[in-house]
């Protein structure tokens, strides 16, 4: 964990496991007793109501923290947390992650700072959901998991359902293959073997298109 290290990142009462794809860390309900780090790859999480009923509700990169609500008394786990592709995770006790919270500086900022950006993304993805419409809430997905392919370089081309990204962007599995067919036409995305994604080009789609809301002084 050099990288960590580096960074301000203490290890110390830390364990790391790897994940294969789809393989699950924890499932909602479980008890809530750890924090963790993705050390490399991807981890998605989900929230069930039904059996039926799931949304995702972050997709998280390299170096994010998950399951942090153990530290502020929750009992059970709110959400499924689940590797997306090959992962190493690191994981830490409760009673471990406190200790260390007191008696590292370096470590709390670290986390602190990744906190307050978790807070700002949720605020984006919130205004996103309220205010912008379908097509442009799916282009900043895409956009995600081009990320997701440069920080984790798959040996393989990215496979990823439309059907997931309905459940990302909030919308129908239809309205994402409408959508999906006129970003393949503008070079957005393409096919082969999976999704290639031009980032540069999203971007400037968006950029092109900002948000309908007004910030007042």
């Amino acid at each position: 964990m050099a990288n960590e290290r580096a960074r301000g990142f203490s290890p110390a009462g830390m364990t790391l496991r790897n994940y294969r794809d789809n393989e699950i860390i924890f499932s909602q309900g479980d008890p809530a007793d750890a924090l963790f780090y993705v050390k490399s790859g991807t981890v998605k999480l989900t929230v069930s109501a039904t059996r039926r009923k799931k949304a995702i509700i972050a997709v998280l990169l390299r170096r994010s923290f998950f399951g942090e609500g153990c530290l502020a008394g929750q009992p059970l786990r709110m959400y499924t947390a689940r590797s997306l592709g090959h992962s190493s995770i690191t994981h830490m006790g409760k009673e471990s992650a406190v200790r260390t919270l007191k008696r590292d500086p370096k470590f709390a900022k670290l986390f602190v700072a990744y906190l307050l950006s978790r807070v700002i993304r949720v605020e984006e993805d919130l205004a996103d959901q309220f205010f912008n419409f379908s097509e442009k809430r799916l282009a900043r997905v895409l956009l995600l998991f081009g990320e997701i392919i440069k920080e984790s370089k798959p040996e393989h081309s990215l496979k990823v359902s439309q059907a997931t990204l309905a459940e990302m962007v909030g919308t129908t599995r239809a309205r994402v293959s409408k959508f999906m067919n006129g970003f393949s036409k503008k070079g957005f995305v393409h096919y082969n073997g999976g999704l290639q994604i031009n980032s540069a080009l999203i971007a400037n789609f968006l950029q092109s298109r900002p948000m309908s809301i007004v910030t007042r002084r």
